[in-house]
């Protein structure tokens, strides 16, 4: 794993960081993670493989398929 500074970050980002980070309850440092992934697109590693695969193919709006039956 990496690790970033981010140098000259202005007081009121860093305070809204926080307060986002507190109402999600997470440190500072899991909120810009999860800022960072959100905006690159990047599915949070913690995530269910089913969880991925469903939101993969729910983009894709396709229709439901009829479920056969079963003996």
């Amino acid at each position: 794993m990496a690790s970033i500074i981010i140098r000259a970050l202005e007081d009121d980002v860093k305070a809204r960081l926080k307060q986002q980070a507190a109402a999600n309850l997470r440190s500072m440092e899991d909120e810009a993670r999860h800022i960072l992934r959100a905006a690159l697109g990047a599915s949070d590693p913690r995530a269910d493989l089913g969880q991925q695969i469903h939101a993969r193919f729910k983009a894709l709006n396709l229709p439901a398929l009829p479920l056969p039956v079963r003996q």
